[in-house]
């Protein structure tokens, strides 16, 4: 008797190991959000107008949180193009360069977008910024220079190609340039809704023709950020190898620049709602690893007196442009738990990439 009971004990456990997930996983399924110019005061401040109080933001309530260190390779206050490479990489590089080893050999670095690409994975870009502005091309494009708008776009078009590519129109991106490249092209919110997303495939929006406005001051017939998001996902989980998808609130860093609280935390709610839509996707798609962090803090924004939901906190500047201050960072999902402490912004596409379960 003894002996068939541990026969059948041995049975159980080896089916147990052969039936268990296994020790380290990729996420299927990889979503980063990017509040450009977000630091912690400019999320305190959304949330106490919004909801009446600080810590309230759809990420504030992800299960892990840390901090992120911002600086370039040439200063200790870095620039969007620099910080973002930093993300999209894991390399420092100079202010202004746009993922290239600028300080280095000038050899073009390898993205997050090129990597999951190279996986078989669909990729996207999606921001409020025009679309050749430096945060998304730093995972799209390589370019010594952030102004280098043109090169940008053919970058994306020629050679990174993302499914998607949603933002601002004009400045180097033309809709005869992303037809010819194999894109549908759609330029509202209408044409955005409209689309067939379940069989779409390449998809550039090319909303306007600079930024998209201030949520405070009305889209009119563009889409919101939150829109934009949902109509990626849609496209994007088609692959069932899954995708790759960084979204941007973008004009969150201009209103902090114009030291303009209002716009600052209506940009910044709009973000929250593009992380909602994101964790609202998930809830029927597992194996999703969301990331929200920024790439720096503009204009040394601290709040000074929470005047309840609805009513703008009195708040103080320091300056018009960006600060050397960390920056948080949030996660949820596949991998989350390796978020934690202080972290540099080049840690994240290690975090991004990682098989640790």
């Amino acid at each position: 008797m003894r002996k068939k009971i541990n026969i059948t004990i041995i049975l159980v456990l080896l089916g147990c190991i052969l039936t268990a997930e296994p020790l380290s996983a990729t996420p299927k399924n990889i979503i980063l959000l990017i509040g450009d110019g977000m630091g912690f005061e400019q999320v305190k401040a959304a949330g106490m107008y919004l909801n009446g109080k600080a810590g309230t933001l759809s990420f504030e309530s992800f299960p892990n949180q840390a901090e992120v260190t911002t600086y370039s390779a040439d200063s200790s206050v870095t620039d969007s193009a620099a910080a973002g490479t930093a993300i999209a990489t894991g390399h420092k590089v100079n202010n202004g360069v746009i993922s290239m080893a600028y300080p280095g050999d000038g050899s073009e670095l390898y993205t997050l977008l090129e990597y999951f690409k190279e996986r078989g994975k669909s990729t996207g870009l999606v921001s409020t910024t025009y679309m050749t502005h430096a945060t998304p091309a730093v995972f799209g494009a390589h370019e010594p220079s952030r102004n280098n708008i043109s090169e940008i776009a053919r970058d994306y078009l020629n050679q990174t190609l993302p499914n998607v590519l949603f933002g601002g129109g004009a400045n180097g991106m033309s809709i005869s340039s992303a037809t010819s490249a194999g894109y549908t092209v759609v330029t509202d919110r209408t044409e955005l809704q409209a689309l067939d997303t379940e069989n779409a495939t390449m998809v550039s929006g090319q909303f306007g023709n600079t930024h998209l406005p201030y949520e405070f001051d009305g889209l009119g017939a563009l889409p919101h950020l939150s829109e934009m998001t949902h109509t990626a996902l849609n496209i994007l989980d088609n692959d069932p190898d899954g995708f790759f998808l960084m979204v941007e609130g973008g004009r969150i860093d201009h209103a902090g620049h114009s030291n303009d609280i209002q716009r600052n935390i209506f940009e910044t709610i709009e973000f929250s709602s593009a992380v909602q839509a994101a964790v609202n996707w998930t809830q029927t798609n597992p194996g999703t690893f969301i990331l929200v962090t920024s790439d720096h803090e503009t204009g040394g924004l601290t709040v000074l007196k929470n005047k309840g939901q609805g009513k703008f906190p009195d708040v103080s500047w320091t300056t018009t442009g960006h600060t050397g201050a960390n920056v948080p960072i949030y996660a949820s999902g596949v991998n989350a738990d390796i978020i934690s402490g202080i972290m540099d912004n080049t840690d994240i596409f290690a975090v991004c990439t990682s098989t640790k379960k």
